[in-house]
């Protein structure tokens, strides 16, 4: 008989192992020595302690699920039971029991991950629901959009909820992005429409516009233009290309009109710069009749420059108040000299301010006698009253004598 601290080999050949409980028989060997036997059943506790070994570190250092771990604890404990092993069985048990409280806190903890990362998922999602409702009122509709986008990405990403939460927060996700769709292909579709309305308003614009290229109605076209423009304004814009196409017509219709007009204007101005210096030639000339001495030929002299004048034409408007002044004022003199002479020449109008003057100069010899007459009568008030109306006389007498200085004397 062969015996080692954990297990003996009797004289039948039968192998025992030693637990707590007592003897276990192991097997039977018959085909070698008792060590023999020994060292084959120490062998296979050998292969038991390392798969141990091996699961201990899977558990600890690798993401094997709790149901692969207990599995193979299950299957290295019934090996255990079976006693097919001579060693410490007992210590063997202890591992494994150890194992399975290792398994099931592993199992605790990752049930409390999941927990809490399906708590944190639910929390995102709802977060990313609210976000998108927000958005589904968004007028911002390229921004809005792609932030839509970007958040079923992001919804993608996280990991799913029970069927029941994960469906109805998909449910409004959905909603929301749908109802974005729906009002941003009805604000896309009015937004054609009102672009299509001023394709066709500005097409009849441009066909004016066309039409008026060649008019020589530089006032009234180029009037008609300025509201033509304003009304381009009010129309509104059309779509990208028809807008570009419009107004390069538009603006090439004005061009071609406003073009022409600056021909002729600028041959136009030349042609007053050049009258405006003949007549501020005639201008010189008239001036050198003033002062004025002899009428007759001055006014004649006047005549022949008017005629002159009145031939040339056209100035520029910014220079015509000037130099037309400048005639006026000569023909101003002129009148002036001719209403002098016709004063000084005119028996009748003489006649009568003769005796208009006589007449006040009465009048004025007459108060003074009465104001001499009541002051020495003593009464002041009549002699102020009639002092002040003495003052009145006296000023007409000696506006008729300037008069009559006109005549000559």
């Amino acid at each position: 008989m062969s015996s080692d601290p954990w297990g003996r080999v009797d004289e039948t050949g039968t192998v025992y192992v030693r637990t707590a409980d007592g003897e276990q028989v192991v097997g039977s060997w018959q085909a070698g020595s008792p060590e023999e036997a020994l060292a084959y059943f120490e062998r296979k506790y050998d292969g038991i302690v390392v798969e141990i070994g091996l699961l201990e570190r899977r558990v600890k250092t690798t993401d094997l699920s709790a149901k692969d771990a207990t599995t193979a604890i299950d299957h290295l404990r019934q090996q255990v039971d079976e006693h097919h092993a001579v060693g410490d069985l007992d210590a063997l048990r202890k591992r494994l029991d150890a194992l399975v409280a290792t398994v099931e806190a592993r199992r605790e903890e990752r049930k409390a991950l999941k927990a809490k990362q399906t708590d944190e998922a639910k929390q995102a999602k709802e977060a990313l629901v609210a976000e998108a409702e927000e958005l589904a009122r968004s007028e911002q509709w390229r921004s809005a959009g792609e932030r839509l986008r970007a958040l079923v990405d992001t919804w993608k990403g996280l990991p799913r909820l029970d069927r029941k939460s994960d469906d109805e927060l998909w449910h409004r996700f959905s909603h929301a992005r749908s109802a974005f769709s729906k009002r941003r292909k009805a604000h896309f579709a009015a937004l054609d429409a009102q672009r299509e309305e001023a394709r066709k308003a500005k097409e009849k614009l441009v066909t004016e516009a066309e039409s008026l290229s060649g008019s020589t109605d530089w006032v009234g076209t180029a009037a008609r233009y300025r509201d033509l423009m304003t009304e381009w304004k009010a129309a509104g814009r059309a779509q990208r290309e028809a807008e570009d196409d419009l107004w390069n017509r538009f603006r090439g219709a004005q061009d071609v009109f406003f073009a022409a007009r600056g021909e002729v204007f600028a041959e136009r101005d030349a042609e007053q710069g050049e009258n405006l210096k003949l007549k501020e030639e005639l201008a010189a000339e008239a001036e050198k009749l003033v002062p004025v001495k002899d009428l007759k030929a001055a006014r004649a002299a006047f005549r022949s420059i008017n005629e002159r004048w009145e031939a040339i034409g056209h100035v520029p408007r910014d220079a015509r108040p000037k130099v037309e002044g400048r005639m006026q004022a000569v023909e101003r003199a002129l009148q002036e000299s001719e209403e002098s002479e016709w004063r000084r020449t005119n028996p009748e109008a003489r006649a009568r301010a003769e005796g208009l003057t006589g007449q006040l100069q009465a009048a004025v010899d007459k108060l003074r006698g009465q104001i001499d007459t009541a002051r020495a009568q003593g009464n002041n008030a009549r002699a102020d009253k009639l002092a002040k109306e003495l003052e009145g006389r006296q000023a007409l007498l000696d506006q008729a004598l300037k008069g009559l200085e006109e005549f000559g004397g």
